[in-house]
């Protein structure tokens, strides 16, 4: 998976998200709502065959940080299941 930054502020992060669709979008949109501190977090895909999402996120901190954690929280998440 390939991650271009398109808008990489403080607060405010624009992503487009290489090779993925709606499943990884939705996953990573719900789990960013989980952190207490996220104010808006939405994703767009202008065509589902020929373009890539591209997330938005804007959180009172470090935006780039909200969606590494969030990561990280999938990661565990999807390891506890694998496990299971």
């Amino acid at each position: 998976m390939e991650i271009i930054a398109l808008e990489n502020e403080k607060n405010r992060l624009k992503i487009q998200i290489c090779g993925e669709g709606h499943t990884f979008c939705n996953v990573l949109k719900k789990e960013l709502w989980n952190d207490k501190n996220m104010e808006i977090v939405g994703y767009n895909i202008e065509h589902s065959l020929t373009s890539d999402p591209v997330m938005t996120v804007e959180v009172k901190g470090d935006a780039k940080k909200s969606v590494l954690d969030a990561i990280t929280r999938l990661k565990k998440i999807n390891k506890d299941i694998k496990d299971k």
